[in-house]
C-alpha cells in the first residue's frame, strides 16, 4: 500500500513539475506567409518546430526537463533512504521511507518550479537556432524570443 502511495506521489509530482517549467517562445514578424496562414496555424508550426528541436537536443543528451526529472527522482531516493533509516529507528521503516521520498520530491519540484518562475532563462542557443531555422524554412520570420 505504501509503495502505491509513493509511486502515485512521485508520478503526480513529476507531471506537475514538468508542466510548470516555463519556456520562452519565438516571436514571429508579421510577414505575408503569417498573414496568409493565420496565427493558429503559425502557433501549431512553432510548437512543431520546438518539438523537433527538443527531440534533436534530447538525442544529444541535452534535456532541461530530463534534468528536472532526474533531480526529482534523486531527491526522492535520498528522501526515501533518509526516511527509511529514521523510520527504522522507531520500527516503521516503510512509512519513514514513503514520507522521506514524498518530502524529497516535493522539495525538488518546489525548487524547480520557483527557478522556472523567477529565473526564466532563454533557451539554449543551439535549440533556438534550430527552431528559428525550422520556422524560416516554413516561411516565417522569427524576430526574437519571449
Amino acid at each position: 500500500m505504501e509503495k502505491i502511495i509513493l509511486q502515485t506521489i512521485v508520478i503526480l509530482s513529476l507531471s506537475i513539475g514538468l508542466s510548470a517549467c516555463a519556456t520562452q517562445r519565438p516571436v514571429l514578424s508579421p510577414n505575408t506567409h503569417l498573414m496568409r496562414v493565420g496565427s493558429s496555424v503559425a502557433e501549431q508550426e512553432v510548437d512543431d518546430c520546438m518539438r523537433l528541436a527538443e527531440m534533436s537536443s534530447s538525442e544529444r543528451g541535452e534535456s532541461p526537463q530530463g534534468t528536472a526529472a532526474a533531480d526529482t527522482v534523486t531527491s526522492s531516493a535520498v528522501g526515501a533512504a533518509a526516511g527509511g533509516a529514521g523510520g527504522a529507528v522507531v520500527g516503521r521503516a516503510g512509512q519513514g521511507a514513503a514520507a522521506g521520498a514524498a518530502g524529497g520530491a516535493a522539495a525538488s519540484l518546489t525548487s524547480a518550479f520557483l527557478r522556472g518562475l523567477f529565473a526564466s532563462k532563454p533557451p539554449d542557443p543551439a535549440y533556438r537556432r534550430f527552431v528559428d531555422r525550422c520556422l524560416r524554412e516554413r516561411g516565417y520570420e522569427p524576430a526574437g524570443w519571449k
